[in-house]
């Protein structure tokens, strides 16, 4: 199975009213991790509808059913942080088990991570 980026695109950020935006956050962060080049065939980029970590906007899940997943929020829709969601997430496809060496993640991914989730083991 590949990695799968979940990206909220209804996040709205605590200042998202008074920038006046047409879309949200989390919309805007989608446009820009789907812009990105994604460098491994290993990873599909999706959007979804509220992720309900509306304390952690903007949101995004980067999930395997057979790796450790992860749910990471408080991004900024930004190239950078955008880029660091795409290297993270190229970087759990390329692991055996969904975790990457603290030392490999981008900087711009560090502080975000919200929750782990254990994968979801056959019967």
């Amino acid at each position: 199975m590949p990695t799968i980026i979940t990206i909220c695109e209804t996040c709205k950020r605590e200042d998202w009213k008074e920038k006046g935006l047409k879309e949200s956050d989390g919309f805007e962060l989608a446009q820009l991790i789907e812009k990105s080049s994604v460098t491994e065939e290993k990873v599909i980029i999706r959007r979804h509808s509220c992720l309900m970590g509306c304390d952690h906007g903007c949101n995004v899940t980067i999930q395997d059913n057979k790796k450790l997943s992860y749910v990471l929020g408080n991004f900024k829709p930004t190239s950078e942080d955008a880029e660091a969601i795409i290297l993270y997430a190229n970087l759990h496809a390329n692991s055996t088990n969904g975790q990457v060496p603290y030392r490999e993640w981008p900087q711009a991914i560090k502080g975000h991570f919200v929750a782990r989730i254990p994968p979801i083991k056959d019967n």
